[in-house]
């Protein structure tokens, strides 16, 4: 699969977004950007302390949230619009209002039919991290990563005029597909969807996931003792993107959360 046109406009602004500027021209960048997007800094040090573009983008917090520590709690991984959640018609979920995506497709070739119909009317929440949103991500609850994915792919905005465009977006795009037990060994995927404008994401605990690269086939990676506590830091996008939770049948039982914007932290469901 050659690069399409969307991957080389991001490896482009990704190329100005990584730059180091000097102190000066680094701070218009910086404080430019904070003003026009309307970015909250107020658990984050100064807009002038980092270095480049992408430093303040993928900024860590001064000091983490606190969040419930009753296990049974599922918090939110990411600061977000929860675009779309509810429950999967056997392997359909809501992309938007109105426009279904395949879980099978989103998943891709390398799970195989049980690991894929693990989840299969069971729930799913579309998390959208829009341009002024923290944007590391943190484990929902404590789990087992059992498998992890990487399937290139496209680089499409995912906002919502885009959503509602494009159908099948999500599946087009490029993406890192994480395969996790809760601690009752029921099943969920994190996908993690990449979007334009660099679209990279970072997966901490494995440096050989190079996304918006030289890839253009699907990399497997599997664990057998890989266990990630609730609250985690694992990572980050370089710009704006979505992350899809997608949970096995009575794993979860949701919070009236549907367009709804969350924080990482927030309690929005219990595992049940």
């Amino acid at each position: 699969m050659s690069k399409h046109i969307t991957s080389a406009i991001s490896q482009t602004f990704g190329k100005f977004a990584n730059r180091e500027f000097s102190g000066w021209f680094q701070k218009i960048v910086n404080n430019s950007y904070v003003s026009l997007m309307g970015l909250d800094m107020s658990e984050f040090n100064s807009p002038n302390s980092y270095k480049s573009l992408n430093a303040l983008f993928t900024r860590k917090l001064k000091q983490d949230r606190t969040y419930s520590l009753d296990a049974d709690d599922f918090i939110s991984p990411c600061d977000s619009l929860v675009s779309a959640c509810g429950k999967l018609q056997k392997d359909y979920a809501l992309q938007i209002k109105g426009m279904r995506y395949s879980s099978d497709e989103l998943l891709g070739e390398h799970f195989s039919d049980d690991e894929k119909s693990s989840v299969y009317d069971g729930d799913f929440i579309n998390f959208y991290l829009s341009p002024k949103d923290y944007h590391r991500y943190h484990i929902p609850t404590n789990l087992k990563v059992l498998k992890a994915v990487h399937i290139p792919g496209k680089l499409y905005p995912v906002n919502n005029p885009s959503l509602k465009k494009r159908l099948n977006l999500f599946i087009e795009n490029e993406r890192v597909v994480l395969m996790c037990e809760n601690s009752s060994g029921k099943k969920f995927f994190i996908v993690l969807v990449g979007a334009l404008n660099v679209g990279v994401m970072q997966v901490s605990f494995e440096s050989a996931i190079k996304t918006n690269a030289s890839a253009t086939s699907p990399s497997v990676y599997e664990y057998k003792d890989l266990y990630l506590n609730k609250g985690d830091d694992f990572g980050c996008f370089e710009m704006g993107s979505t992350i899809v939770i997608l949970a096995q049948k009575d794993m979860l039982e949701l919070k009236d959360i549907d367009n709804t914007d969350v924080k990482y932290g927030d309690t929005i469901a219990r595992n049940v």
